[in-house]
């Protein structure tokens, strides 16, 4: 069975949670969000004069755009939602560059976010920030909640019920099982990029902070802004059941997922960004794809559905 032929279905009556973290999980989890962070808060006075060289920013600009479209394009648009079909290859190659982002192993994201989708703000969901009222106080709690608190949870999605069609396949498990090695990696290789580039241990360190740790709490924060920021504040041209909104200053720098009010209209669709002027980079690295024959049967929007999706 591959991805792309059970997107976002679940399927039986299994329950929504299987048990809670183990200790080891639960301390990986804020090691790969609270060290990045560090080094995120610490960057500003770091670069001032001194610490980051061009190398240093070219080499993050590329792992950025690497692991961010591992991410879009790979965890979440096929993966998670199933809009185009993958020859192995580049599911395979999808799968390894959206983990190098760490924001976990590919069947923990998808489960936690066909989940999202299959109870978006209400009960359920895992991280709506309105899940504790209206209020001032509340929403300032949801959006702790949604954008890094719910991380911090022990509870474990099913991913039985939500991600079968992922444990069912041999690659992505590989790749599933290797998360640590390439979280590993996406640290260690910039860092050696960096040292043969300026043939020196000082490049290797300041691209290890640059490319390696602060790029990845750069990245972390682009993709939990689409889970508070784009439920809380926005427009919503489309008919969605939930509090999904556009919010176009994070388009380019989330690769598109920031028109989510249409993602949320229609989740399958390949193109969030599908008015005038809303750039979806990643619905052009999807059309790239098809074009070279690597994606096939592409769930393109029609101006058809769109008006029917418009909201009145």
């Amino acid at each position: 069975m591959t991805v792309a032929e059970s997107p976002t279905r679940t399927s039986g009556p299994q329950p929504i949670l299987d048990g809670t973290r183990g200790i080891a999980q639960q301390i990986g989890v804020y090691v790969f969000v609270v060290v990045p962070l560090l080094a995120l808060i610490v960057a500003v006075p770091f670069a001032w004069g001194w610490g980051l060289g061009w190398a240093d920013v070219a080499i993050a600009a590329v792992f950025y755009v690497v692991s961010g479209l591992g991410i879009t394009v790979g965890f979440h648009r096929y993966f998670t939602h199933g809009s185009f079909k993958a020859a192995r290859p580049l599911r395979i190659a999808l799968a390894v560059a959206g983990s190098l982002a760490m924001q976990g192993p590919v069947v923990d994201w998808v489960a936690d976010h066909r989940r999202h989708h299959a109870f978006s703000d209400k009960e359920g969901d895992p991280h709506s920030p309105w899940l504790f009222g209206t209020g001032p106080v509340a929403l300032a709690r949801g959006f702790w909640h949604s954008h890094t608190g719910w991380l911090f949870s022990r509870d474990q999605t099913n991913e039985k019920r939500f991600t079968p069609d992922l444990l069912a396949d041999r690659d992505v498990m590989r790749v599933n099982r290797a998360f640590v090695l390439l979280s590993v990696a996406t640290l260690l290789v910039p860092a050696l990029l960096g040292g043969l580039l300026t043939w020196s241990w000082w490049g290797a360190l300041t691209a290890f902070f640059w490319a390696g740790l602060v790029r990845v709490a750069l990245l972390h924060h682009v993709t939990w802004s689409i889970n508070s920021i784009c439920h809380m504040i926005g427009d919503a041209p489309f008919a969605a059941r939930d509090h999904s909104r556009n919010v176009w200053p994070l388009a380019v720098m989330s690769f598109g997922e920031s028109w989510h009010n249409l993602h949320h209209a229609d989740p399958t669709c390949a193109r969030h960004g599908v008015q005038r002027g809303q750039v979806d980079i990643s619905a052009r690295v999807i059309q790239a794809f098809e074009k070279l024959g690597w994606a096939t049967s592409v769930r393109w929007p029609t101006p058809r559905r769109l008006e029917r999706l418009a909201a009145k």
